[in-house]
């Protein structure tokens, strides 16, 4: 919820985030610290050029803005940066007046939060902050390009597991920021039983069966790439189907043969059905009337784009 103090001034956030579930503070506390260890050197660190140009006791006043129109996410991140920098050099914590939320669309050259506080610590923060900040707002804005496109279809934009190492949980995050869905976190969470695990078991009912008997506990999607390998699956005892690389026609003519046999000899009454492969935004809507659920795209976490923000400290 936000506040302004009288008309025309900038909103004020209470909190940087309404995206629910939200980012683990441990898990936040665990990356900041890393991201910082690359950039100062093992903690405390040092920042040999602000640390020699700009006073200790020195104070002043940033601005985080946007530079170009999109959907921002990573606010969050962002107190942990200054709390962190603020303990490494021995100096206060810098206030944040937050103008914007995670998930919010924003305009180039919005002030999204005004950081008030020890400039050493603004400056020494700046690159961790805006690197993360930046790069889940490009995600962010991704998955509303895709959830905009697929609105009215019935079916929702979903993320893979192809995300750069040790950010997974902020790049999930952006996507629900930006209006996306997640799919299984890891390797734990979802049995996906692909070409390799078939060939491993000897059969697609094999692969399923190991899967039940280790962990009975866990969803079994199975991958398919024609009609009858998405049939097998059904028949093998598959909970949902990855109808991968399939051109269109051949993907309406899947859905259509996994529905007619919903709720028949043993299969769901409801197939959940995601698309995924060769999927581009110009193509969404056509391959959501196909009657899937979901869309799977790699895009969203390994390719989108940054969102460029900046640091903008006022003059004294």
């Amino acid at each position: 919820m936000s506040t302004s103090d009288a008309p025309g001034t900038l909103p004020v956030f209470a909190a940087p985030s309404a995206v629910e579930p939200g980012l683990d503070p441990a898990w936040v506390a665990r990356v900041v610290e890393l991201a910082l260890d690359e950039d100062l050197g093992p903690a405390p660190g040092r920042d040999v050029t602000t640390q020699a140009t700009v006073p200790a006791s020195a104070t002043g006043t940033a601005d985080l803005v946007a530079r170009e129109d999109g959907v921002v996410a990573g606010l969050v991140v962002v107190p942990e940066v200054l709390a962190q920098v603020a303990r490494r050099l021995g100096l206060g914590e810098p206030a944040v007046t937050f103008h914007a939320q995670d998930g919010e669309a924003v305009a180039k050259g919005q002030v999204l939060a005004a950081l008030s506080g020890p400039t050493q610590v603004l400056l020494i923060a700046e690159r961790t902050l805006l690197n993360l900040a930046s790069r889940a707002s490009g995600v962010a804005t991704a998955a509303a390009a895709w959830t905009r496109e697929l609105a009215g279809t019935g079916a929702q934009v979903l993320d893979t597991r192809k995300t750069t190492p040790g950010l997974r949980a902020l790049q999930k995050y952006a996507v629900r920021a930006g209006g996306g869905t997640n799919k299984r976190m890891g390797l734990y969470d979802v049995a996906m039983v692909k070409d390799n695990h078939v060939v491993a078991a000897g059969s697609v009912r094999a692969a399923i069966e190991a899967v039940r008997r280790a962990f009975p506990d866990v969803l079994v999607q199975v991958e398919a790439d024609t009609t009858a390998q998405a049939v097998e699956a059904l028949d093998a005892g598959a909970d949902f189907l990855l109808l991968d690389n399939m051109p269109t026609p051949v993907l309406a003519e899947t859905v259509a043969a996994v529905r007619a046999r919903e709720g028949r000899d043993g299969v769901p009454a409801h197939v959940e059905l995601e698309a995924t492969g060769n999927l581009t935004l110009d193509r969404a809507r056509e391959v959501a009337a196909t009657g899937v659920d979901y869309l799977s795209v790699g895009a969203l976490t390994h390719s989108a784009p940054i969102l460029d923000l900046a640091l903008d400290l006022r003059p004294a």
